[in-house]
């Protein structure tokens, strides 16, 4: 089943849903957001490489930055920091360039490789993006951590691509039911931008129940 051009999600909440399920739900569902050093920093690092009208070519590369993607069959929609185009004979014809190019997503991090697997996981959708648009098959792709100061080679295995179809899934139908998981707080919270909108200090010692009972305690007496 192909989804409407209005039923498409971003893209690039898939990181933020592999992260945290409410994190994805209260920046997507209910447009919470909060900005920090780190969110700062990334979005400088993003507007570096997001310039949509921008592509160079170096003798047998071709590099497009901000590149538009899409995957209706997927639900999503989106911008590759920049997708390399290597000529080679194993791959697809380009409009407006002679011989055949081979798609190559690059997705740029501020930081360093994480714990988890969320940055694979959004890299691993751009290629089945540009799979869908470009009728193609792409093997690898790379991520770009800004403290190394180099980039990591990520193979889309069908491991990553079944993680992307499942997370998209439960992304839709949460999406479609407007609803915000709960989540106990916990050591990765700290590097969230919007902890405090989303566990505020004030109802960290105290359970819902408990404070509702407790109020209602003290306006009966």
């Amino acid at each position: 089943m192909d989804y409407k051009e209005e039923e498409l999600l971003l893209l690039s909440g898939l990181q933020h849903f592999a992260f945290c399920r409410r994190q994805w739900a209260l920046i997507h569902i209910e447009q919470v957001w909060k900005e920090n050093l780190k969110t700062v920093e990334g979005a400088i690092l993003h507007e570096r490489t997001h310039d949509e009208h921008f592509t160079e070519k170096r003798k047998e590369l071709i590099i497009s930055r901000g590149m538009r993607v899409f995957s209706y069959s997927l639900g999503i929609t989106g911008a590759c920091d920049v997708v390399e185009f290597h000529a080679s004979e194993e791959g697809v014809p380009i409009k407006g360039r002679e011989g055949r190019w081979k798609a190559v997503p690059v997705e740029y991090k501020r930081g360093k490789p994480k714990e988890h697997n969320a940055d694979k996981l959004q890299l691993c959708a751009q290629a089945m993006c540009l799979e869908e648009m470009l009728v193609c098959k792409i093997e690898k792709g790379y991520l770009y951590y800004g403290e190394l100061k180099h980039r990591k080679e990520v193979l889309m295995t069908e491991e990553l691509r079944s993680q992307v179809k499942e997370f998209l899934r439960e992304m839709h139908i949460l999406y479609q039911r407007g609803h915000t998981p709960k989540t106990k707080p916990n050591k990765s919270c700290k590097s969230c931008s919007i902890e405090e909108l989303c566990v505020p200090k004030l109802c960290r010692d105290i359970s819902a129940v408990a404070y509702i009972k407790r109020h209602v305690e003290e306006n009966s007496l």
